[in-house]
């Protein structure tokens, strides 16, 4: 199924790609009939495909009784400003809703030994719901960052780690405002779908609370992150971090007032963080407000690891990346399924058993990437510029001295 790939990296027709990727599971249904109940006896008659079962789809459509593909497709976020084909970079097939994450990580493994970049991966809710070391966790030792989503008992306040909370996947400070903490909480997908210009602007007043990265994770996953009122440019002014640090008041410097940059600069625009009274005394503080920076060790957040992404959800660049990647992952499945071919016609593919049904899927979509990569070919190289030799992937042709292969007899000759 890769060849196609390989073909086309050769050519150059991937220089615009920048390792974005979306990953999604889509229903493979078998012509086989599922496991029923005999009319007149009651008896129970099991299916021939004895290891297809019924993959669910979100949304109302009925279930379909086959396997699940899990598809890794090449994708661009809204930034990205080259061209490239869409192609199907990974297959896995097994039955449905089964080894989720860990069919995720085996279609992103062979895609370093092709030398393609990494950046994000973007999956739906059925990937976020995976534990850390099936998912999301060998997806960051393979080099993605994570762009989720969440379901409505998932969102706002998920938990916390050295006191800083975790908070739609991004870490904060504990003393962020509650309106804004709590600002997605309880809210239904259609709200997530379409936000509010009021749940927009409660967003956008997250950000200047939330922890910066300091360093990225080390050979051991750990990362390092920095209070938000430490540094040389803090985003918020903090009367707890001053008295602990002995930061005394800063002096009155002049300011342009028509210089929009020294305006936001300047501590008086920036949210002051207001601790309780009476604040709690030194060595009760979390270990976030006790010290600049705090580091995120690999099981530090337990199973809530799966929750933290590397975007601010609902932001602009997480609307960005997250919607722009799903429309293409979406886009890619349903040319399979539009396709000529038809991943989605159980009469396509007769033949029973996983194997055989893996090995027919992956025929449909190694033909349907040859011709994404020809369309795109057509649309983006001009007719008279001809692949050259030296852009296109040769593989060497071995000498024949017509020996027949090992096991096999020559055929006798025609009388």
């Amino acid at each position: 199924m890769l060849t196609p790939v390989r073909w086309g990296k050769g050519c150059g027709y991937l220089a615009g790609f920048r390792g974005d990727v979306g990953i999604d599971t889509t229903a493979a249904p078998v012509f086989a009939r599922p496991p029923r109940t005999r009319r007149s006896t009651g008896e129970l008659i099991a299916s021939t495909e004895i290891t297809a079962g019924w993959h669910h789809s979100a949304g109302n459509d009925p279930p379909e009784y086959g396997y699940s593909a899990t598809l890794t497709v090449a994708a661009r976020t809204r930034s990205v400003s080259g061209s490239f084909p869409q192609l199907a970079l990974g297959l896995v097939l097994d039955p449905p809703h089964k080894r989720i994450g860990a069919n995720a990580i085996t279609t992103l493994k062979p895609l370093a030994a092709l030398g393609l970049p990494t950046a994000f991966a973007v999956v739906d809710r059925a990937y976020t719901d995976q534990q850390p070391a099936h998912f999301a966790q060998p997806a960051r030792e393979l080099g993605y960052k994570l762009a989720l989503d969440y379901k409505v008992d998932q969102r706002g306040v998920q938990g916390s780690a050295h006191g800083a909370l975790l908070i739609d996947g991004s870490l904060a400070c504990p003393l962020m405002p509650d309106k804004l903490a709590q600002a997605t909480t309880g809210l239904d997908d259609a709200a997530i779908r379409t936000p509010s210009q009021e749940l927009t602007a409660l967003i956008a007043a997250r950000e200047p609370y939330l922890l910066r990265l300091k360093q990225s994770a080390n050979t051991d996953g750990a990362i390092r992150f920095q209070c938000p009122a430490a540094g040389t440019s803090p985003s918020v002014t903090c009367p707890r971090f001053d008295r602990l640090h002995q930061r005394g008041p800063s002096r009155p410097t002049a300011i342009d007032l028509t210089d929009a940059r020294q305006r936001a600069a300047h501590s008086a625009a920036k949210p002051r963080v207001l601790p309780p009274q009476p604040d709690l005394k030194a060595d009760q503080l979390p270990k976030i407000c006790s010290q600049h920076t705090i580091t995120i060790r690999k099981n530090d957040l337990g199973h809530l690891d799966k929750f933290r992404q590397d975007l601010a959800y609902l932001s602009s660049s997480w609307i960005g990346t997250y919607k722009s990647v799903r429309a293409n992952t979406e886009g890619i499945n349903g040319r399979l399924k539009g396709h000529d071919l038809d991943l989605g016609n159980a009469k396509n593919r007769l033949a029973h058993g996983r194997v055989a049904q893996t090995i027919l899927i992956a025929l449909l979509v190694t033909v349907a990437n040859d011709h994404f990569l020809d369309a795109w070919r057509h649309t983006h190289q001009p007719p008279d510029e001809p692949d050259t030799l030296a852009d296109t992937p040769q593989t060497p042709a071995e000498p024949f001295d017509g020996t027949p292969p090992a096991g096999q007899s020559r055929p006798s000759p025609t009388p």
